[in-house]
């Protein structure tokens, strides 16, 4: 929103969302009614091609989305070297508005001019005729509009709603008021109807010039240069008819040079050309190389997860992953197709993600994997090699820590790392599986008062590590598989393997688990509490207990470029197991925490809380746990007519 909003700033339908679609019902139903009444025969060629290019719009600008933020995060290339945070993404949320108004707009000119209903497909004079008018009277006018526009009356009103954005990305280059969209609508429709009236317009060239304006938009406002120095040398004249990321991104920073559209020859013609374009230009080119102090490698994980994956749909990975868009269920072909060419052609971990804190520099890189994939005991030798290639990549550009996120580092598939720590015993880099400060946030956790605890598996290492503190502290804790209490117990000093109890009639109200399933849910008591020690989130099967989030924490504020959310956690809350490796950073240690080797939970938990990293697993105080147990007695109802709302991430985030 502008400082100062001015009349006609929202847009009509910013109300309804994404049923925002719902006005292009005329379209659809017009174009139904003729068809049933006429046949197909009666469709033309102009009105059939109103929705598809619109739908070739969005992709067109999606590929740019994920373009400029896999560049931004792994390039060289970046222009400006600033944070994107969840602000600018909201902010730019609706970018498809213009595309809803265009193809209104050629939808009310395709009924208000029939001649249009009697295009061609191509004419080459009026191509010739529509790159001329361009060139001329709407660079021209754009030109002296857009200085307009930065003047402070306007600026306030209008055009400061585009420039909040300092660091762009494509999807800026249409975020703007409704009012201004308006008149850059009346500019690029100048060729158009000049081609209509004059006879010489084609369904082609209109569809053409539509993806020239996108294309060129989208380009300037990538913030990664892309554009190769040979194109200037073999035609010098190209630097006033075509501009760069680089040029364009000055008048982000600077705000009052570089106005031109796409040519820059006006702003040479009035010499508000930034002196430091060219010098930008170069050196944005050139590229420093980079190396990031730490690599976390995650992968994906339901087949919808790769729309959630910060190069995917923006507006999607601002959310956590269990909060799905209703239109997401028309995206399965999609998400198939990019499953099946991920296990065809995916031959190496990608980097999504770029964070800073202070000086240090983090990515997040991907396997092209999901997590049915992990389960395939045939697919295990591949999973595993590609991440001892991402490995031996992150050694080889002198990354310290590499950290493994989610089945990266299951015992099954790697023993939590220790097969490639065997294999490459002089590594330089650190692995790092994030077992202590996961197993330091579910102690925290824990209610303080708590004298019993009910562990579910103790078969992890983190089961293993919480069951030991626990029993050290003189909590009992209770497990119903005899031959997982065996070996537990088997592992225990004499003086802690006395708190640790088999039984199946204890069963306590506070539940560890890793992995249940609906019906050893049922079996709890009401009132529970579930708090889960692996990296997976729980199914909310009752609504008679509180659910906990998987172990993690809330970032500090001092981490930038945040603008995601990793998997189903929400905005500025990390894993433990992500944060780990960031502390292994930070502290300067230089052993590995992987096999069963492990950093010490208190030890670790002291570093993150010291680092300003904030508790997020909401503990259940004692007068929660008894209000919910007794309220059908404190208000005279039974306990099943009052409605209790689970403590879940989504309250404790905000």
């Amino acid at each position: 929103m502008a400082t100062r909003p001015g009349p006609l700033t929202e847009w009509p339908w910013q109300r309804m969302g994404n049923f925002k679609y719902l006005v292009m019902a005329p379209v659809v139903v017009h174009g139904a009614y003729r068809v049933m009444n006429k046949g197909w025969g009666d469709i033309d060629l102009a009105y059939s091609l109103i929705l598809p290019s619109l739908a070739l719009r969005m992709i067109h600008n999606q590929i740019w989305i994920s373009l400029s933020r896999y560049q931004t995060a792994r390039s060289k290339h970046r222009i400006v070297d600033r944070d994107i945070e969840f602000e600018q993404v909201d902010r730019e949320r609706g970018w498809d508005d213009q595309i809803v108004f265009n193809g209104l707009l050629f939808y009310v000119g395709y009924l208000a001019m029939p001649s249009v209903r009697r295009f061609p497909l191509w004419r080459t004079d009026g191509a010739v005729a529509t790159a001329l008018l361009h060139a001329g009277p709407v660079e021209f006018l754009y030109y002296w509009f857009h200085r307009a526009l930065h003047h402070h009356f306007l600026y306030s009103r209008y055009h400061s709603h585009h420039h909040a954005s300092i660091v762009t990305e494509p999807i800026t280059s249409v975020i703007h008021p409704f009012g201004e969209h308006i008149v850059y609508f009346t500019l690029f429709a100048i060729p158009m109807l000049s081609t209509v009236y004059m006879g010489n317009g084609s369904a082609l060239v209109f569809v053409l010039y539509i993806v020239y304006i996108d294309f060129m938009n989208n380009m300037g406002h990538c913030n990664f240069e892309l554009v190769p120095k040979w194109m200037f040398q073999v035609f010098p004249p190209l630097k006033y008819l075509m501009y760069t990321p680089s040029f364009h991104s000055l008048h982000h920073t600077q705000f009052r040079t570089n106005y031109s559209l796409f040519m820059p020859f006006y702003d040479y013609i009035y010499s508000t050309m930034d002196k430091a374009s060219d010098e930008l230009y170069e050196s944005s080119l050139k590229g420093t190389e980079e190396t990031p102090d730490l690599v976390h490698l995650t992968h994906m994980t339901n087949l919808q997860s790769a729309y959630h994956l910060r190069v995917g749909f923006a507006s999607i990975a601002s959310k956590p992953s269990d909060n799905s868009e209703w239109y997401m269920w028309t995206l399965w072909p999609l998400a198939w197709l990019s499953m099946v060419v991920a296990w065809i052609y995916g031959s190496s971990a990608f980097v999504v993600e770029r964070i800073k804190l202070k000086k240090m520099k983090m990515q997040t890189w991907v396997v092209p994997r999901y997590n049915f994939q992990y389960g395939l005991t045939w697919d295990r030798e591949s999973i595993n090699d590609l991440i001892e290639k991402a490995i031996l990549d992150a050694d080889v550009r002198g990354v310290k820590v590499l950290s493994l996120g989610l089945l990266n580092q299951a015992k099954q598939l790697n023993g939590n790392g220790e097969l490639f720590r065997q294999k490459y015993p002089k590594l330089g880099v650190r692995i790092v599986d994030g077992s202590g400060l996961a197993t330091g946030v579910v102690l925290k956790s824990i209610p303080s008062d708590a004298k019993q605890v009910f562990l579910h598996t103790g078969t992890s290492k983190i089961a293993r590590a919480v069951a030991m503190a626990l029993c050290g502290k003189g909590i009992q804790v209770i497990m119903n598989r005899k031959k997982e209490y065996d070996m537990l117990k088997s592992q225990m000093p004499e003086n802690r393997a006395s708190y640790l109890k088999c039984s199946s009639n204890d069963i306590t109200k506070i539940w560890l688990v890793e992995r249940i399933d609906d019906k050893e849910q049922r079996m709890a008591p009401k009132g529970t509490v579930f708090i889960p020690i692996s990296q997976f989130p729980l199914k909310k099967v009752r609504k008679d207990c509180t659910y906990l989030s998987t172990p993690a924490m809330k970032i500090p504020d001092t981490m930038q470029n945040i603008h995601s959310c990793e998997n189903w956690l929400p905005r500025r809350v990390m894993s433990a197991w992500h944060i780990a490796g960031i502390l292994h950073v930070l502290e300067g240690w230089s052993v590995h925490e992987c096999g069963d080797d492990m950093m010490d939970p208190e030890k670790a938990w002291s570093a993150a809380i010291r680092w300003y990293y904030r508790e997020f697993m909401l503990k259940p105080q004692p007068f929660f746990l008894f209000f919910r147990e007794h309220a059908g007695d404190l208000f005279g109802r039974t306990a099943k007519s009052v409605r209790f709302i689970s403590v879940n991430i989504e309250h404790q985030c905000h």
